[in-house]
């Protein structure tokens, strides 16, 4: 089918043929006249008969084409805004069409912003928008931060210091890579001095210390090329790769997935049984959410249940949710400042964060 534009350009094109056919035809009349100089400007009684009639012939025929051309002018001014009024009616439909193709996910967003309440403060830009929502429950309290990533470098995972076995407050990496905000990521393990990311580490597409197969319950949880939230347990690196993913890390255990919550193992139902958390999980329109629990200590008697996690998640509408590691570890920066409160009194040395830019 022809395109609007496109029948409108001819429309315009055969509207100006008569006139470039008239200039033709002019061009190739086979007809001349000679004048004298004494007789420059000017046809006297004396003129030869024939040389009179057909300058007169030739005058006829260049008022009947200034008449033409003035008539076209007119019809190629008609169409010209003819064919503005179209364009213009045309970006109004485009317009139209690309609110009503926006509604649903609009209603969506609505729909899940409104299970987390009122936004306590929010940022927007061309790679991100942010929202930071405040929790509160019968046992604990928090905070909840809902990302649209637009940007493949809106989001990313920092290693301590940029180096492998290097450590680092979460503020401390948000201020030295100009984050507008950061999240603890993975776990670690201490040896010689250093403290090293546990399992499968990726940085910008990269390894950073190689593959490891899942065991127990350990995972990997990342996000890809096309800005989705994807992770599980792997037991080759093809399997991961088919993935594709840019930048992760790795925790225990899975909390939801395919919108169903998981059985959660008997050992993290108790060691310890309420914790700060920090949790990473998505939603079906790929935006993310993070959970970022606190609690006084580590001993079990305050922040939450993994179980009641699963609850907020599921009350939230999210499908897959990633429990990363928590007690003094979890941390949630926004806006230059820590928002929530570290269980260990201050910030603690992470080998990994994730990192969001705007």
């Amino acid at each position: 089918m022809m395109s609007p534009v496109k029948k409108m350009n001819r429309t315009l094109l055969l509207a100006c043929a008569p006139f470039i056919g008239m200039m033709g035809w002019i061009a190739a009349s086979d007809f001349s006249v000679t004048l004298g100089i004494s007789d420059m400007g000017r046809i006297s009684a004396e003129t030869p008969p024939a040389i009179a009639e057909k300058a007169r012939h030739v005058a006829d025929k260049l008022d009947e084409a200034a008449g033409t051309a003035e008539t076209i002018s007119a019809a190629v001014k008609k169409v010209s805004e003819l064919y503005a009024k179209t364009n213009e009616s045309m970006q109004a439909m485009l317009a139209t069409a690309k609110a009503q193709v926006n509604r649903p996910a609009a209603i969506y967003d609505k729909r899940i912003t409104s299970r987390l309440g009122t936004p306590k403060d929010s940022v927007t830009s061309d790679k991100l928008r942010a929202q930071l929502f405040a929790i509160s429950a019968q046992k604990f309290s928090g905070y909840a931060l809902k990302v649209q990533l637009k940007s493949a470098d809106a989001m990313k995972l920092a290693l301590g210091k940029d180096e492998l076995g290097g450590a680092e407050t979460t503020l401390a990496a948000v201020k030295r890579r100009g984050a507008v905000a950061g999240i603890n990521a993975g776990g670690f393990a201490d040896a010689g001095g250093k403290r090293y990311p546990i399992g499968t580490t990726i940085v910008d597409g990269e390894y950073a210390s190689g593959f490891t197969a899942s065991y127990s319950d350990l995972f990997f949880v990342g996000i890809n090329k096309n800005l989705k939230l994807v992770g599980g347990k792997f037991s080759s690196q093809e399997q991961l790769d088919k993935l594709q993913p840019m930048y992760g890390a790795s925790f225990v255990p899975i909390l939801r997935k395919n919108g169903v919550n998981q059985a959660i193992p008997s050992k993290w139902q108790s060691s310890p049984a309420r914790a700060p958390r920090t949790v990473i999980a998505n939603y079906k329109d790929n935006q993310l959410l993070f959970l970022v629990i606190d609690g006084r200590d580590e001993n079990g008697s305050s922040g939450a249940t993994l179980e009641e996690i699963q609850i907020l998640l599921e009350r939230y509408g999210a499908i897959d949710g990633y429990n990363l590691d928590g007690g003094g570890s979890s941390t949630l920066v926004f806006k230059g400042r820590v928002v929530n409160h570290p269980s260990d009194g201050k910030q603690r040395p992470l080998a990994t964060n994730f990192l969001l830019f705007s």
